[in-house]
C-alpha cells in the first residue's frame, strides 16, 4: 500500500526506478497533503532515475550520517542529544531548503534537563554536530555548500597547571594507595579520567613499556599508545590483578575517583582552583617547558587538532632564549673609555 497510516502521521511506501524501497513519514495528519508527497516523491526519483538529477536528501538522512561517523567515539551519547534537538527543529525538511541563519537562530539557550541557560561552549557543540552533518553532506555529493554559522564567543582557555614539588606534596596527601596510583599516572602520562579507570590489562604491555587507550575508551574515538616511563611501570606494576581493569577498586571498575579524597589532599597543600583533568594540563605543561614539541605532544596526549594544544606553547621559550642575548645596552664594554656602567650606582 503505498500511503498508509502509522499512528497519527501518515506515512509512504515506494518502489524507486532502481529497486530501492523507501519507506517514510510524510510528517501530516491529512490524506491528501500525504498524497502531494507520495506524488512528489515518485517524480522526484523518476528525474533521478531518468535525468540524473541530484536526489533531495532530507535532514534525517544527514543526522545519520553524522552518527554513523560518531558511533565508535566516546561522547556517542552526547551526539545523539544533539542528533534528538536538531531533529525536533529540522524534522524531514530538505536540506536545500535550511539557511545558516535558521540554523543560528536555533541554536538551544536552555537546558530544561539542568534548568539553566547553556553555556557559549556547549551550543558550539550543538554547532559543530550539525556543521559536520552538513559537511558530509557536502562529501557525499547531496549538497554544494555548507551554510555559515558562526561559532559563539567562549571564555579565554583555561591552563591551570602545578609545579612538581607541588605534585609529590598533594600525592602525599592523598589518603588511599589507590588514589595515589590513579593521581600518579595521570601526570605521568597524562591520560584522562575515563580512559584511566577504563584501561584494561590486556592492554598493558610493561615489557615494551605501553600501554593502549583503546578507541572505544578514547575521547577522540582513535585508539592511541600510551609511553610508559620508570615512574608510570611502578604505578601500574604496584596495582592488584585482581579485576580484568588495571586500577579496579574492590575487584569492580571504577567508575568514578574518591572526590572527596582528593578535595582533602588540595587542601592539606594549600592548592586552590584545581581540578582531576588539571593534571592531563599539568602533564602537558611539564612536557612543553621540558622541550617536547607541540606536534609530538599533540600524538602522545590525543588531541584531534593542533590548536587544542597550542593554548600550552607559551610555557616554551626554549626555542627563542638563544635569540635573548641579541639586544643588549645597559652593560656595554665602557670601562676602557672610563665611564662607569649604565646600572652602577653613584654615591654622594
Amino acid at each position: 500500500m503505498p500511503i498508509f497510516k502509522r499512528g497519527k502521521k501518515y506515512w509512504v511506501d515506494i518502489s524507486a526506478p532502481d529497486g530501492e524501497r523507501i519507506r517514510r513519514s510524510t510528517g501530516t495528519e491529512e490524506r491528501s497533503k500525504a498524497q502531494e508527497y507520495h506524488d512528489k516523491l515518485k517524480h522526484e526519483l523518476w528525474q533521478v532515475s531518468r535525468l540524473g538529477k541530484t536526489p533531495d536528501r532530507t535532514f534525517g538522512d544527514i543526522v545519520v550520517l553524522a552518527l554513523r561517523e560518531a558511533e565508535e567515539q566516546s561522547c556517542f551519547a552526547n551526539k545523539q542529544i544533539y542528533a534528538r534537538y536538531w531533529l525536533s527543529v529540522f524534522g524531514s525538511r530538505l536540506i536545500t531548503k535550511i539557511s545558516g541563519e535558521e540554523i543560528a537562530d536555533n541554536l538551544p539557550t536552555f537546558s530544561t534537563a539542568k534548568r539553566r541557560p547553556l553555556s557559549n561552549a556547549t551550543r558550539n557543540r550543538y554547532r559543530a554536530f550539525i556543521m559536520r552533518a552538513f559537511s558530509l553532506a557536502v562529501k557525499s555529493g547531496w549538497l554544494a555548500n555548507t551554510p555559515h554559522i558562526s561559532t559563539q564567543r567562549e571564555p579565554k582557555v583555561r591552563v591551570r597547571w602545578i609545579e612538581k614539588d607541588q605534585a609529590r606534596a598533594l600525592i602525599s596527601s592523598l589518603e588511599t594507595e589507590w588514589m595515589k596510583r590513579v593521581v600518579s599516572f595521570a601526570l605521568l602520562t597524562g591520560a584522562r579520567k575515563g580512559e584511566i579507570l577504563s584501561m584494561k590489562w590486556e592492554s598493558v604491555n610493561l615489557s615494551r613499556r605501553i600501554a593502549v587507550v583503546t578507541a572505544d575508551n578514547a575521547k577522540s574515538g582513535k585508539a592511541r599508545p600510551l609511553p610508559l616511563n620508570d615512574e608510570a611501570v611502578k604505578a601500574i606494576t604496584s596495582c592488584h590483578r585482581e579485576s580484568d581493569y588495571v586500577f579496579s577498586l574492590n575487584g569492580e571498575q571504577a567508575k568514578q575517583i574518591a572526590r572527596g579524597e582528593f578535595s582533602r589532599a588540595l587542601k592539606r597543600v594549600g592548592i586552590t582552583d584545581f581540578r582531576f583533568h588539571d593534571l592531563r594540563h599539568t602533564w602537558a605543561s611539564w612536557h612543553v617547558q621540558d622541550g617536547t614539541p607541540l606536534l609530538a605532544l599533540k600524538e602522545m596526549g590525543g588531541w584531534e587538532k593542533l590548536e587544542m594544544v597550542n593554548k600550552y606553547a607559551h610555557l616554551s621559550t626554549e626555542h627563542l632564549s638563544k635569540f635573548s642575548g641579541i639586544v643588549t645596552f645597559l652593560t656595554q664594554d665602557t670601562e676602557s673609555e672610563g665611564i662607569a656602567p649604565a646600572l652602577s650606582v653613584v654615591n654622594a
